[in-house]
């Protein structure tokens, strides 16, 4: 692994079996991957990358991370999405966007890679602002999501605007604080949402400088009190973007954390 977490961003990684769009707009496509070796079907994992919802962002950096999932025999879509400093991003577009990839990449991913994928509904991985916005689809469209592992999740918008992570992120992706657009943030900040039906699992490294592990600590035991399928996994000695690193001393923790998902409740 290297001594610069943040090399996972711009590691290379071999291209996509497909591109796929679920819309009109360039943005509006996902990188399917097929699943290696000849094991059962798997439930198709999607992938929402982070950035704080910025342009300068996109599904790229989590290449690495897709192609070790389909290693692992899951099919897999890194979902794009309109962002901030796009026309088209922000509020709502970037909401909506990620609400039809879900929806529709099922079938998509079915169609183009047929017998691989198993039927039931799709896995989230959400990293950063990418958990967000899985939690967010999740508690929007629970039937349509069969489990999130968020990692490291921007879970409360509203603390996140307080805390001015990444410099306005949050202002930019809403349009304003929550006493300006208090609508918008019960409509999609997870902490204001009811916790997700499926099977939730959070996982934050403790010496996250992005997004202080605190919010995840307080998201999870406020989920749980509502009553929620939601658990916590703390790593004492990780940081922000080794959860998205297979090369990182996280990913065997990653792995069974998806695995978990789709066990049956305990």
């Amino acid at each position: 692994m290297s001594s610069d977490p943040r090399s996972v961003l711009t590691r290379p990684a071999p291209a996509p079996d497909v591109t796929v769009a679920y819309g009109p707009h360039p943005d509006q496509v996902a990188d399917l991957r097929r699943p290696t070796g000849a094991g059962p079907a798997q439930r198709l994992v999607i992938v929402v990358h982070g950035g704080f919802w910025r342009a300068e962002y996109d599904r790229r950096h989590t290449a690495p991370l897709a192609t070790a999932l389909a290693g692992l025999g899951y099919p897999v879509a890194q979902v794009e999405y309109r962002r901030t400093g796009q026309p088209g991003g922000g509020w709502p577009g970037t909401m909506a966007d990620v609400r039809t990839g879900v929806s529709e990449l099922p079938r998509l991913a079915a169609e183009a890679f047929p017998g691989a994928v198993a039927a039931g509904p799709p896995l989230l991985i959400g990293h950063s602002a990418g958990g967000q916005l899985a939690l967010y689809v999740a508690a929007a469209l629970p039937a349509m999501v069969g489990g999130v592992l968020a990692l490291a999740p921007v879970a409360n918008l509203a603390e996140a605007y307080r805390l001015d992570l990444d410099t306005g992120a949050v202002a930019a992706l809403l349009g304003g604080g929550p006493t300006e657009v208090p609508d918008r943030y019960a409509a999609c900040d997870p902490r204001s949402l009811p916790p997700p039906k499926s099977r939730t699992v959070v996982m934050h490294g403790a010496l996250d400088q992005q997004v202080p592990v605190a919010m995840s600590r307080e998201f999870v035991t406020a989920g749980h009190a509502a009553g929620g399928n939601i658990h916590l996994v703390e790593l004492p000695h990780c940081e922000h973007f080794g959860l998205i690193d297979p090369k990182s001393t996280a990913w065997p923790e990653v792995v069974l954390a998806l695995r978990s998902l789709t066990k049956p409740r305990s």
